[in-house]
């Protein structure tokens, strides 16, 4: 089926050129999901300098990660809804200008209170760019064919990204220090806005209105629920601090839940959420990130803890496998043609379940780097085949001229997934992660984690595969 851009919401100006528009908007879109990519695999490369220079631990080191994914999740969908109101290019630049500065204020900051908060600034930028990246590319590809050629490039992008990131990092921190990760955001960033100025306006005309109270009880639950279990093995799980987060967590999902369902303008039409087409992506990204992704804080640790590794060394280590990644996700875009896109984001799942359950068999507290080597090749492929596929599926979930709600939907799943899967999967290993324990000790817990993350992939692919199914016969 064709797919038709609503001309309408675009604003007047000079009589446009499609291909330069298209070539502009898919490069600025890639050039910035490559940025927040970059600054994703950067950052765990880094973590254990970051824990010698600020001298924290496994909690600190979590809120590092979680501290930026929060509210990038919690924020996402009315970054979306204000892009599609007031314009896609004039937020996104306001979300790149953000997140440069932040990216700035990271690399100066003093101690991990002054981190941690640059971190959650920079969230909130990345949340305005997550959501307006696809927007951008699908604004300017009315048809399928020419979809699945920029979601190619697209998903290309997100795996060299990838591939490179660990090594730019180890580089970096070996070479200058941990604070050069985030300078590095500053240049990229000041070139995408430079880049962005030529991107033509666009908006949708039915544009949603914001939903403050859905908003806040989506932050306040995110957070107590991550607060809970990044502290559940350190404090208790039967103290009185996590019992209450958890119990306040509950009581704001609930709240969301009443406040979606009543209000005149949510977040996400709770409706929305009874269709099998929408429905599919967002349980499939959530699968992939609070399993595969969330799991390279604590495989990172690995690397660098136990067998020793350097900067420079792990980047290196995560080298066969990245590249793998880049290479299969360039190839999806040709298969989208031919297999149905669930179809390949079930099977990426399913193979990082394999991958996952791999790492258990194959890492123990006395082995070397190539240990990884196996269980990583294969959920490299499994990570190829999924992102570009899992973009199409967002994409197509809602008309074009809903775009940024689409996008802005399926990275709220994505960052909630990274958020509660590297808070979920540190409840496994012990409270000190690989600072001052039994090598050994972690190395187990790893096991129970990795495991734990395979069986979230394996019930995500199969409830997604599913939900696809049922889409494809309604059609």
């Amino acid at each position: 089926m064709t797919l038709t851009t609503d001309t309408s919401a675009t604003t007047a100006g000079p009589a446009p050129d499609p291909a330069s528009d298209r070539t502009v908007s898919i490069a600025v879109a890639c050039v910035a999901t490559v940025m927040l990519m970059l600054d994703i695999s950067v950052v765990n490369t880094a973590l254990n300098d970051i824990a010698d220079g600020l001298e924290v631990g496994l909690s600190g080191l979590q809120w590092v990660i979680d501290a930026y994914t929060l509210p990038l999740a919690a924020v996402v969908l009315s970054a979306g809804a204000i892009a599609d109101r007031f314009g896609r290019k004039r937020v996104f630049v306001g979300g790149m200008g953000l997140f440069t500065v932040a990216s700035g204020a990271c690399a100066v900051a003093p101690g991990i209170g002054a981190l941690v908060g640059a971190r959650a600034v920079q969230g909130v930028g990345a949340a305005v760019l997550f959501a307006t990246a696809l927007a951008l590319i699908s604004e300017v590809t009315p048809t399928a064919a020419e979809r699945a050629k920029a979601l190619g490039v697209y998903g290309a992008c997100i795996g060299a990204a990838f591939a490179v990131g660990p090594f730019v990092g180890g580089v970096l921190t070996d070479g200058v220090g941990w604070r050069a990760i985030f300078w590095i955001n500053v240049p990229i960033g000041l070139v995408t806005l430079a880049l962005a100025r030529r991107i033509r306006e666009s908006r949708d005309p039915r544009a949603r209105r914001l939903d403050v109270p859905g908003q806040t009880a989506l932050v306040i639950g995110l957070f107590l629920l991550v607060f809970a279990l990044l502290r559940g093995n350190e404090l208790g799980w039967g103290s009185a601090p996590v019992a209450g987060c958890l119990a306040g967590a509950a009581a704001a999902g609930i709240a969301l839940v009443v406040i979606e369902r009543r209000s005149a303008a949510p977040m996400v039409p709770p409706a929305y959420f009874r269709r099998p087409g929408f429905a599919a992506p967002q349980v499939l990204v959530f699968g992939i990130s609070a399993s595969f992704f969330a799991g390279f804080l604590y495989l990172t640790l690995f690397l660098q803890n136990v067998v020793g590794l350097s900067p420079l060394q792990t980047g290196l280590a995560y080298l066969p496998g990245t590249a793998l990644m880049f290479v299969v996700s360039g190839l999806t875009a040709g298969l989208m043609t031919r297999i149905a896109p669930g179809t390949l984001a079930v099977v990426g799942l399913l193979l990082i379940a394999v991958g996952l359950s791999t790492f258990a068999l194959t890492i123990h507290a006395d082995s070397g780097w190539t240990s990884i080597l196996p269980g990583f090749l294969v959920a490299s492929v499994g990570t190829g085949l999924f992102n570009p596929a899992g973009s199409a599926l967002a994409l197509a979930a809602l008309p074009p001229e809903q775009s940024g709600l689409a996008a802005g939907a399926n990275d709220t799943f994505r960052q909630t997934g990274l958020a509660l899967g590297v808070a979920w999967l540190g409840t496994f290993v012990p409270a000190s992660g690989p600072f001052g324990t039994d090598p050994g000790a972690f190395v187990d817990g790893l096991h129970h984690a990795v495991l734990a993350a395979a069986v979230l992939a394996v019930v995500a692919a199969l409830v997604g595969g599913v939900l696809q199914r049922q889409a494809l016969r309604a059609t």
